[in-house]
């Protein structure tokens, strides 16, 4: 046997892999004489095919594998004894007769780069703080009352009042129309519905609809015209005037619990009333905060060491993550329920970039992890399962649960990586602290 490896460029290599074709005789007679076992042909009993009969109908597919085979065998075993870090499977091409004396094979393949580590200490990070004070929790309450809103007829006297002595619509009000839509005196499809309710202020409706609702109490009506954007969804209308006729039927306004012990129940906080109910708000918009900076804070470093550390992209490894990314693009379709997702054409190019910086990002840490032991020990993934769990009724069961597949041990394992080496990168460069309120570390990218 001999082998050859020749280099074609930064990563890419060639090996030329030689064998007899005797050294398959063996194994080719066992293989045929595995096929004639199972083999039917007209005028024999099944398994009783003649071998000169069985070699001329699969001797040669016989041969294509077997050779194939052996030129892999003889690859990943050269392979590993030259020290050669893969980047991903070869290529094999067949240079010889497949009946040749002397079967040739050249493989072609990629090595994985040199990572060249830059200097983390010329790097700047922002780190952001956010303190969540009795105004962040009051507005996180706000947000759970509203989603137990309900509403009343204003003017109508109820157990939560009557609204107040004005009974016209307001922002807030849920109001009840009929309306009607026409374009040059003509009624258009969707421009016209009875009993139709909306809130006003959520801006559900275009705002010439909202401000000409507002003000209007029950049993009034009102016309006006409305000017469709070009870019409006319904192109039969966009860019188009309509005059359209309203008639609100009712108006509603919004009674939203009170912030008491009741409330506190409605939310499952069985013990400890509103104290505990604002102390476990805390503690979920403390966990957000956490969660947040953490986030930030992580994409920040990984830009910067994409910017900082120079490698070749192998680009076998590039083509690989392009095919996740297909498939979970297709996967995130079919779950939403688009129609023939499973078959819809995604190209693999729109993917380029993302699967480009996920293979550098992967390589870069990966030579970050060995150089600076930064992997993830038992410990600090037990930790994070732990904190994880802690926020379920059941942290044991969701501990099991993680302990119970190795597929949701392995992305704890990554996540604790990824901590470690954001760790290390920011013990590197220099931090800057930037206090934030809770709003703008919400809207930050």
């Amino acid at each position: 046997m001999a082998v050859q490896i020749e280099n074609l460029g930064s990563l890419d290599r060639k090996m030329t892999l030689e064998f007899p074709r005797a050294d398959l005789a063996k194994a080719r007679e066992a293989r045929l004489a595995k096929v004639g076992k199972t083999m039917k042909m007209a005028g024999f009993r099944p398994g009783k095919v003649p071998k000169n009969l069985v070699e001329k109908q699969h001797g040669m597919q016989v041969d294509f594998e077997l050779q194939f085979d052996k030129a892999a065998e003889l690859f990943y075993d050269q392979a590993q004894k030259e020290g050669v870090a893969l980047a991903g499977q070869p290529r094999l091409e067949p240079k010889s007769e497949i009946d040749a004396d002397k079967i040739v094979f050249d493989a072609f393949f990629e090595v994985l780069p040199e990572v060249k580590i830059g200097d983390f200490s010329k790097a700047e990070v922002t780190k952001h703080t956010t303190d969540i004070g009795e105004a962040e929790i009051d507005r996180a309450l706000d947000v759970l009352r509203k989603q137990q809103v309900h509403y009343h007829p204003r003017g109508e006297a109820g157990a939560h009042g009557d609204g107040g002595s004005n009974v016209a619509s307001q922002n807030g009000d849920q109001v009840v129309i009929d309306f009607v839509g026409k374009i040059d005196g003509v009624e258009f499809a969707g421009g016209k519905a009875e009993n139709f309710e909306y809130v006003l202020g959520e801006g559900r409706m275009l705002p010439e609809f909202e401000a000409a609702t507002l003000g209007l109490k029950a049993g009034e009506s009102k016309s006006f015209p409305l000017s469709f954007p070009a870019d409006y969804h319904g192109k039969d209308v966009a860019g188009k005037t309509a005059e359209f006729t309203i008639t609100v039927n009712s108006v509603n306004w919004p009674h939203l619990p009170a912030v008491d012990d009741a409330f506190a129940l409605s939310l499952g906080v069985t013990e400890g009333g509103v104290a505990k109910m604002r102390a476990e708000v805390k503690e979920n918009l403390d966990r957000e905060v956490k969660r947040r900076i953490t986030s930030l804070l992580k994409n920040e470093v990984m830009d910067k060491l994409n910017s900082l550390c120079e490698l070749d992209v192998p680009k076998s490894l590039v083509a690989s993550e392009q095919e996740r990314l297909v498939e979970g693009a297709r996967q995130d379709l079919m779950q939403r329920g688009v129609p023939n997702a499973k078959d819809a054409p995604i190209p693999a190019e729109i993917f380029v970039e993302q699967a480009t910086k996920r293979v550098r990002l992967g390589l870069i840490l990966s030579e970050l992890v060995k150089k600076q032991n930064l992997a993830a020990t038992a410990d600090q993934i037990k930790a994070e399962i732990d904190e994880q769990a802690a926020t379920y009724e059941d942290p044991k069961e969701v501990v099991r649960w993680f302990y119970s597949n190795p597929s949701r041990l392995k992305d704890i394992e990554n996540l604790v990586l990824e901590d470690n080496v954001i760790k290390y990168f920011t013990s590197q460069a220099k931090v800057i602290d930037k206090a934030v309120t809770f709003e703008e570390l919400s809207k930050l990218n």
